[in-house]
């Protein structure tokens, strides 16, 4: 499967993709963000992955997830990106927890075996307590702020969590994330004004800034684990 990723080894180099291909990835939410994140990693040659997530596919996650689709509605998400990774890469390991992770169950689930942890949920406490395990453990970790009510991809940035502006989760997430005397957090968010929907009760989202913010986090991530081979 090498050939599969001359064009990345072309950039990146040999030593790169042959370090990725035994890297080991945990990504927290695989609908939205996380799973266009998840996809553009297996098309790196990412080779171990560890998937969570709780939810099925539901007919209103077309619009905008990776693992949507008429066919899949109804299915666990962890299950159809296990199976979107292993038709992209045969040889990549995948493993699923199909559970929502949270403080009760975090215990469950150490974090220290990873060399990079993904957080594309929503939930702030649990969001919370993905980062803090990650950082007992000294496990880089990135963290999708707010894409929803989001239309331009472009405006989406990788920065500290303490200097975000704009975005109201990344707001929140600051005041929790000092709390807990946490100094730093890379995040991705987007300095775009959050739009109103036209839609009462729906919350509005697209996949071009979804799938952005996704791009954008493994972008972050490949940059971090290629650059271990650079001299």
């Amino acid at each position: 499967m090498k050939k599969a990723f001359d064009r990345f080894s072309a950039i990146y180099g040999a030593e790169a993709l042959e370090r990725l291909s035994s890297c080991h990835i945990a990504v927290f939410g695989v609908g939205g963000v996380g799973g266009w994140a998840a996809e553009a990693l297996a098309r790196c040659g990412v080779g171990r992955f560890t998937l969570f997530d709780g939810d099925t596919v539901d007919i209103t996650n077309i619009n905008r997830q990776v693992v949507a689709l008429s066919t899949t509605v109804g299915m666990y998400k962890t299950e159809i990106m296990k199976k979107r990774i292993e038709e992209i890469n045969p040889d990549a390991q995948v493993i699923i927890h199909s559970v929502f992770y949270t403080k009760e169950n975090s215990g469950d689930y150490p974090l220290d075996g990873y060399d990079y942890v993904i957080d594309a949920i929503d939930s702030v406490p649990d969001k919370l307590e993905i980062i803090k395990r990650a950082k007992e453990c000294s496990v880089p970790v990135i963290s999708a702020m707010g894409a929803a009510k989001k239309t331009d991809p472009s405006l989406f940035e990788v920065g500290d969590i303490y200097k975000t502006s704009v975005c109201p989760l990344a707001k929140v997430m600051r005041k929790r994330i000092k709390e807990e005397g946490i100094d730093s957090l890379k995040v991705v968010f987007s300095k775009e004004s959050p739009r109103e929907s036209r839609t009462e009760g729906t919350l509005a989202s697209v996949v071009f800034a979804v799938s952005g913010a996704g791009m954008m986090i493994a972008k972050e991530v490949i940059e971090d684990l290629a650059s271990k081979n650079r001299k």
